[in-house]
């Protein structure tokens, strides 16, 4: 007779998706005050902090949105006629086009990421304290099940992102 697994703490995974959700409402909310669509605040943020083995091409944001090809370029298109994203041709392969946040770009990001890091101030500790539940949590599951297998481990591989787009 196989050992029943504990149950998830459901609330803490509550309170870990209800904090995700004030934070992002608050984004969204800080974004379009300072005049801006809140996808079009993501794709600052993704273009300006992509990993450095990333080329900030159009697919590879698109993955980092989690968006349509087409609709990246779309917010592309309204970032660039604002003048806070530029599209350059890649040295290596002029095929390739990159994108690059602009001067302005980055100091109307560097002005919305000031308030998100006054909230995330405010909010961190919660989510760190949640994290760390439901971490435990897991690892007590897992000892539970003592298979230490992890499927969603198995599903997801690190390290196989595209770099090129």
């Amino acid at each position: 007779m196989r050992k029943s697994s504990p149950l998830p703490d459901f609330k803490a995974m509550a309170e870990l998706r209800y904090q995700i959700r004030r934070f992002l409402r608050f984004s969204e909310h800080a974004a379009r005050k300072a005049g801006i669509e809140p996808q079009q605040h993501q794709l600052l943020l993704a273009v300006c902090g992509l990993p450095e083995n990333f080329k900030p091409t159009i697919g590879v944001l698109a993955e980092r949105m989690q968006l349509q090809h087409h609709s990246t370029v779309e917010l592309i298109d309204r970032l660039v006629d604002r003048g806070f994203l530029c599209r350059l041709r890649a040295t290596d392969d002029r095929r390739q086009v990159l994108i690059k946040l602009t001067h302005k770009g980055e100091k109307f990001l560097n002005t919305l990421s000031v308030h998100h890091l006054e909230e995330l101030q405010s909010a961190g500790p919660k989510f760190v304290r949640i994290l760390q539940r439901l971490t435990e949590s897991a690892e007590s599951a897992v000892a539970a099940d003592g298979s230490g297998s992890n499927p969603r481990a198995a599903r997801h591989k690190p390290g196989k992102e595209s770099k090129h787009g």
